[in-house]
């Protein structure tokens, strides 16, 4: 794999693909914020409907065949049950802490990413480390304010961080199985693998999987069409092409957009000592990947 695949930035199709996920996963904090769907119940549900949704485009592909594509759909599963540690991760952590601060955190998933594939043996040159280290601090800054507000916001912003790692390492493996399959496949395995990991912490939480008000299953409704279908799957089907690591920290964009849907819908606004850190993440991450694209021009 070329050294400037994990900082080139998306061009073509992958632009507005990436667009639309990004306004589809920012809806995802302030729906689970406002539902009252219990968050195993929501997660379950969430990747249950997804992926019976994606299921005919999986099946119409037949890519069970050859032993690539068996391997790939193994991988795909163990994705599946990171992504469901991840979700119940971010979706608690929507409970505990500000949709802002959550998702902020959440979306520290470009640092995880550069840290995975540097461990790998990828490369990450060297101008970046500014970025992520402004980003780190601003992650502390962040989390230091919650600590002075609440043990309750903490727990969130830990939650979150964890999450963003979960979230890196599905990302990661993403791109790795759709070399050898579809992202119709690929979603198919990860979302009804995803929705029977969580299937066990459903029944020990009592939670239920029915009886819910009109609106809540209109939000549920909301949350697969949006940050399920065009949120996940368009990240997806850009991972074809773009890094993992860009795609993650293209992912940050959706702070500002779950923050203004918190603010109007939730009347959520974050306190005053968390924006400079979270301004300070998006920036942090911004530099990482824009020092990294300007290392990669030098060399051409």
């Amino acid at each position: 794999m070329k050294d400037h695949y994990h900082t080139k930035l998306p061009t073509g199709r992958d632009i507005p693909l990436l667009a639309v996920g990004i306004i589809g996963i920012g809806t995802s904090g302030p729906i689970i914020a406002k539902s009252l769907i219990p968050v195993p119940s929501l997660i379950f549900l969430r990747n249950l409907i997804g992926g019976l949704l994606m299921l005919p485009f999986a099946i119409s592909r037949r890519e069970w065949k050859s032993k690539t594509q068996l391997i790939s759909i193994y991988w795909s599963a163990l994705a599946g049950m990171i992504l469901a540690a991840h979700f119940l991760c971010f979706f608690w952590s929507m409970r505990l802490t500000s949709v802002a601060t959550g998702t902020a955190l959440t979306a520290t998933q470009p640092i995880f990413a550069a840290l995975f594939i540097k461990f790998k043996g990828g490369h990450i040159p060297k101008r970046s480390i500014g970025g992520m280290l402004i980003a780190f601090f601003s992650v502390l800054v962040i989390t230091g304010v919650d600590l002075n507000l609440s043990i309750r916001s903490f727990q969130g912003d830990l939650l979150a961080i964890i999450g963003g790692a979960l979230g890196a390492s599905y990302m990661l493996i993403g791109s790795k199985v759709q070399k050898d399959i579809s992202t119709s496949t690929f979603t198919t395995v990860c979302y009804l693998v995803c929705s029977l990991s969580v299937l066990p912490v459903v029944v020990l939480t009592g939670s239920p999987l029915s009886g819910f008000t009109t609106y809540d299953w209109l939000l549920l409704l909301a949350l697969i069409i949006g940050a399920q279908l065009l949120g996940h799957t368009l990240f997806n089907l850009s991972l074809k092409r773009v890094s993992p690591v860009v795609v993650s920290l293209i992912v940050f964009f959706e702070v500002p957009v779950s923050a203004i849907l918190a603010l109007i819908w939730l009347g959520q606004q974050p306190p005053a000592g968390t924006i400079p850190g979270i301004i300070g993440l998006i920036f942090g991450c911004s530099i990482f990947v824009l020092r990294s694209n300007q290392e990669h021009q030098v060399r051409q």
